[in-house]
């Protein structure tokens, strides 16, 4: 597939509209093909020689790449000013306040554009924005004549120290690099990764004392690089004391700027890490530390993070036999308007699944049925895991409803799309997986023989139930339930308990 096709690919049937609308009024002349180019490129069964066809009659090669070349423009003209609209970020903000700072200042409204530069730089500092500061900082020297005289040697102090800043940040990125880069390089099946040595090590090579470069956004790329490797390997027990530790350590630390963004960010880290951990009494502790500092400072990152903290604890709630919590909380938070997609696709996700274990299955086939775009398009936004783990509860909603055309209807496409995917990164047991649900859905009296046990018992690797993703768990749970005859959500439970016993 062609970067042209790939972008397009992404749009949903929105963005498909808008982007026509785009294209209609770009164009000058009404002969102009891109549109109906664009339309024929929807087609994913069309080669390029029949395209070539429809569009000219015979086969302009020449013609019809410079078409595709137009096309691939305007698609990236069409993204770029569609996210530069819809852009709330704060180095945006702070771009906007500088920018009319600097007309103020031209036009000498000295006062205003003093109080912008000043609003400007309180931002700045809390998001440890060096580079924007940097900005600032030049605009208030170049304009401190018509300052007080005593403002003058205050700004070049000021500026002095966020070039220091910024070096810091600038080899704290380089770290950042060489330890994302060992991770990437470490086959992670069965290797021992000594995460504390790693950062030292290379925190020495650079000459950074940790103590006194850390700051909360330091220590979140920090947790962002190591929690990446608990993801790749679902273990996450390796990473909970690193991330510990440290937090513990940077609250200790005199004079740190507040930078409320990243300590809400960590906080949610870790409160996800326990949570995986099936530690879910420290997780709520986390999570509500979090939502102290997400009412911190008016409420500033409010509407920022509270998709991820209701998701965080909808489940929580869940794994902790709440279930009508965890419903009402994710209920409530897919009625909320946001532009964290992944987040609220995880949520639509969880709450599809506390409606399987509570035996709601027309429920959660409701809600499965909002998910209408194309898995391409769920894949940009969410990732080809999700969408695996999307595409597998649909399959057991619709043994539940014994939709049986359906069923073999998603089976076929599953097993075309995501199999060699699946093998390709050693998931297997996926596949094994399904060919016991498939198995169940042929003949559900077979799940109960003991052969059918002794058959699942042999099938998969099991590892402790202590390291056991609490996700995979409960799909295996449901398997468990009919193998035992017991409801869903006692078995769930059960195992997670175990889980929890082994832990401690």
């Amino acid at each position: 597939m062609t970067d042209l096709n790939n972008l397009i690919s992404t749009f949903s049937n929105e963005e498909q509209q808008q982007f026509i609308t785009f294209l209609e009024k770009k164009n000058k002349r009404s002969d102009t093909k891109n549109i109906q180019l664009y339309k024929l490129l929807q087609d994913k069964d069309l080669d390029t020689f029949t395209i070539c066809n429809t569009l000219y009659g015979c086969q302009k090669k020449g013609a019809y790449h410079a078409l595709r070349k137009r096309l691939y423009q305007s698609v990236i003209d069409f993204i770029a000013n569609k996210h530069l609209a819809d852009e709330s970020t704060v180095e945006m903000q702070l771009i906007k306040l500088l920018i009319t700072a600097r007309a103020c200042l031209t036009k000498k409204q000295y006062k205003t554009a003093y109080k912008l530069l000043a609003k400007a730089e309180t931002i700045a500092t809390e998001h440890a924005l060096f580079s924007i500061l940097n900005e600032i900082y030049h605009t208030k020297i170049q304009y401190s004549y018509s300052q007080p005289q005593d403002k003058l040697e205050h700004y070049i102090t000021a500026f002095k120290n966020n070039q220091h800043n910024a070096y810091l940040e600038d080899q704290l990125n380089i770290v950042y690099a060489k330890i994302r880069q060992t991770l990437n390089n470490i086959n992670y099946k069965g290797a021992v990764l000594d995460l504390d040595t790693l950062l030292n090590n290379t925190l020495e090579e650079h000459n950074i004392n940790l103590e006194n470069a850390i700051t909360f956004k330091a220590l979140y790329q920090i947790i962002s690089i190591v929690s990446l490797s608990a993801f790749v390997t679902n273990d996450y027990y390796k990473i909970e004391s690193f991330l510990l530790k440290h937090y513990t350590s940077i609250k200790s630390y005199k004079n740190r700027v507040k930078q409320t963004y990243y300590h809400i960010q960590i906080l949610y880290m870790i409160a996800n890490t326990l949570f995986r951990n099936k530690k879910f009494n420290e997780a709520s502790q986390y999570l509500n530390a979090m939502e102290t500092q997400l009412k911190s400072n008016q409420k500033k990152h409010y509407n920022t993070f509270i998709l991820k903290h209701n998701l965080l604890k909808g489940l929580t709630y869940n794994y902790t036999n709440q279930q009508t919590k965890a419903i009402a909380i994710l209920e409530k938070s897919t009625k909320l308007k946001h532009q964290d997609i992944e987040s609220q696709l995880d949520i639509h996700l969880c709450l599809i699944m506390t409606h399987i274990q509570h035996n709601d299955y027309k429920k959660a086939n409701q809600v499965i049925a909002t998910f209408y775009h194309t898995d391409t398009y769920y894949e940009t936004k969410a990732g080809k895991d999700w969408v695996i783990k999307k595409n597998l509860i649909d399959i057991i909603i619709q043994i539940e409803l014994e939709n049986i055309e359906l069923v073999d209807s998603r089976l076929r496409s599953f097993k075309r799309q995501y199999y060699s995917y699946l093998k390709q990164i050693n998931q297997n047991r996926v596949i094994t997986y399904l060919s016991f649900v498939q198995l169940y859905f042929k003949d559900p009296n077979i799940v109960t023989t003991a052969t059918f046990k002794t058959k699942v018992e042999n099938a998969f690797v099991w590892i402790d139930a202590q390291q056991e993703d609490i996700f995979v768990m409960s799909f295996y749970a449901w398997l468990k339930s009919k193998m035992e005859n017991k409801p869903l959500y006692t078995i769930t439970l059960e195992l997670v308990e175990m889980a929890k016993t082994n832990v401690n």
